[in-house]
């Protein structure tokens, strides 16, 4: 059995990362948690003393692993939304009336799309 941390927290930090890259990065960390756990669960049946141990020792280094990683690309995301945020701010400070008519263009496309549902 072999645990190894899984890179997906260096992607996480590089400045051209996409949010479906972090996105798809954190379902990487997690199936490869989840696998790392699988394997320690099976192959714990037969250990015993130090060797049972060591495994924990393994497993309790893959959880703080996937914590970092986690953490790592949460802040991504978080980093992500506050920048959109603020450029959306700026553009609608800069472009008013750019904005209400976006605005009123989506509203009046979801008011036919609700009306033709009824």
């Amino acid at each position: 059995m072999q645990i190894t941390p899984n890179s997906s927290a260096s992607n996480a930090n590089s400045k051209d990362t996409s949010v479906g890259e972090v996105a798809s990065g954190v379902a990487r960390e997690f199936h490869s948690f989840v696998a790392d756990i699988e394997d320690l669960v099976k192959a714990t049946t037969s250990l015993t003393g130090e060797e049972l141990t060591r495994a924990k020792a393994k497993l309790n280094q893959r959880i703080a692993s996937a914590k970092t990683s986690v953490e790592d690309m949460s802040e991504t995301i978080v980093n992500r939304a506050r920048k959109t945020a603020e450029a959306t701010n700026t553009y609608v400070h800069e472009q008013p009336w750019n904005a209400i008519g976006a605005s009123a263009a989506v509203g009046l496309l979801v008011g036919y799309l609700l009306a033709r549902r009824s």
